[in-house]
């Protein structure tokens, strides 16, 4: 059963290990706001809500309780508060999950480039490709963001930003390495590989909150060994490694 707000918050708070003066204090509030929430006196209001999910780390949606079932306005998927989006400065943005809303940037402005990454991960015993492409070619474009695609919009500059970087990666010309022709969205957490220096330093590059663009490319040498590729605005990441992305070994860590 879903808790009340008065619940969710001390639950919280208690998990972070926060008094209520600490609470009041980062949420910019006394410390007897704090208490008569936990009492269910008052709820906060819809900046103070603003400020505690930052805090907190969960969407306003939980801390109301979950009144609403969300899904990503973008692919579909069902929102939970590890999946949510994050603007630039820390805040959910509950209309999107973070693949396909990152730092404040729309993933996707082709539908067809969506459904190909959907499937990828949707395809099962159950479901057939077939069956997943008609589902997400009849569910998509209900959805608020390809409805609004115009509006929210850049105009093309991201497209032109990955086509950009595309031929960057390319003009690299890496041994063994196909043509890159597409980039998607990657979460950090997924592609933040740990790489064995020379000097015997285990390091990892990424970060695994952060959402990256990239691609995995099989190598023209054939064998079991892969290219990952992974980039934004400042850097350039190309390593091998094989099944499941075991074994991996650094290619070029470039800046951009």
């Amino acid at each position: 059963m879903d808790m009340e707000t008065k619940d969710v918050i001390l639950s919280l708070r208690n998990q972070l290990g926060l008094s209520q003066e600490e609470l009041a204090k980062a949420v910019y509030v006394t410390r007897q706001a704090v208490s008569r929430w936990e009492n269910g006196d008052t709820i906060p209001n819809v900046e103070t809500l603003k400020l505690l999910s930052k805090v907190l780390n969960v969407s306003i949606n939980t801390l109301l309780g979950s009144p609403r079932e969300l899904i990503c306005q973008c692919c579909g998927m069902p929102l939970e508060d590890s999946n949510i989006s994050k603007e630039k400065d820390g805040f959910f943005n509950e209309d999107y999950c973070k693949w396909c809303y990152a730092d404040g940037e729309y993933m996707y402005s082709d539908m067809d480039d969506l459904i190909d990454v959907c499937v990828k991960n949707m395809v099962s015993e159950a479901y057939s490709e077939e069956e997943v492409r008609k589902y997400l070619k009849t569910t998509l474009p209900k959805l608020d963001y390809w409805k609004r695609y115009e509006e929210l919009g850049d105009h093309g500059e991201f497209e032109r930003f990955k086509k950009l970087l595309i031929e960057e990666i390319n003009a690299l010309n890496i041994e063994g390495m196909p043509t890159l022709t597409k980039l998607n969205a990657l979460v950090g957490s997924y592609v933040n590989l740990e790489y064995r220096l020379p000097n015997g330093k285990l390091v990892k590059f990424l970060d695994d909150d952060t959402t990256y663009l990239g691609n995995q490319l099989e190598c023209e040498f054939g064998g079991s060994r892969c290219f990952g590729i992974v980039a934004n605005m400042e850097f350039i990441l190309i390593c091998t490694y094989e099944e499941n992305g075991e074994n991996p070994e650094l290619v070029l860590y470039k800046h951009r």
